[in-house]
């Protein structure tokens, strides 16, 4: 079993910046793909990026590229979003996931077994 706590969530106007956080704890952290995911009143959740616990290969949806960076600290059992040049469609509930590695990336939420809370983010115009 693996729990996850997202942090850093907030309003923030166009433009701005946010790092979100999500810190993982029960099982080792290096054997998980960990993701980050976001959903919007009335769609579906969406994919934004993911990385590799073990050595740190990430990989981006097309919402995060160029403005979104994953990241993670294993000394610290955390994975990090930055996000900078918000925009008010980037408005959501941020949700970071993990999927053990032998299973391979994933990029649909179903492929993932454990799910933080969510992290509510509101970008102003």
């Amino acid at each position: 079993q693996v729990q996850l706590v997202e942090t850093g969530g907030g309003l923030v106007q166009a433009g701005g910046s946010l790092r979100l956080s999500c810190a993982a704890s029960g099982r080792t952290f290096s054997n998980y793909y960990m993701g980050w995911f976001r959903q919007a009143p009335g769609k579906e959740r969406e994919f934004i990026a993911a990385i590799r616990s073990n050595d740190g290969r990430t990989y981006s949806g097309n919402s995060a590229k160029g403005r979104f960076t994953i990241s993670r600290d294993n000394a610290k059992n955390t994975v990090y979003l930055q996000m900078n040049s918000l925009r008010p469609e980037d408005t959501a509930v941020y949700y970071c996931a993990a999927r053990p590695l032998l299973y391979g990336l994933g990029t649909r939420d179903y492929e993932y077994d454990y799910w933080g809370q969510g992290t509510q983010v509101t970008v102003s115009s």
